[in-house]
C-alpha cells in the first residue's frame, strides 16, 4: 500500500476552501499558511508540496553581490 502524502490533508483543505470562497485565496490565508508549514516540515517527502517549494524559491528576496 502506498504511503500517504504528509501534506495531503492541508491540500484537499486549501481546494475545499478555494472552491467554497469562489476561489478568493485572500479569504483561505489560514489554510494556505497550514500547508506552507507542513511543506517546510515535510520538504521533499510531500508531492503536495512541490508547488509551493518552487513558489517559495521565486519569491525569495535576492541578495544583491551574491552569486
Amino acid at each position: 500500500m502506498p504511503q500517504k502524502d504528509p501534506c495531503q490533508k492541508q491540500a484537499c483543505a486549501i481546494q475545499k476552501c478555494l472552491q467554497a470562497n469562489k476561489y478568493i485565496e485572500s479569504r483561505c490565508e489560514d489554510v494556505i499558511r497550514a500547508m506552507r508549514m507542513c511543506c517546510e516540515h515535510a520538504g521533499e517527502n510531500s508531492i503536495c508540496c512541490s508547488g509551493f517549494a518552487r513558489e517559495q524559491r521565486s519569491t525569495e528576496p535576492k541578495i544583491l553581490g551574491a552569486s
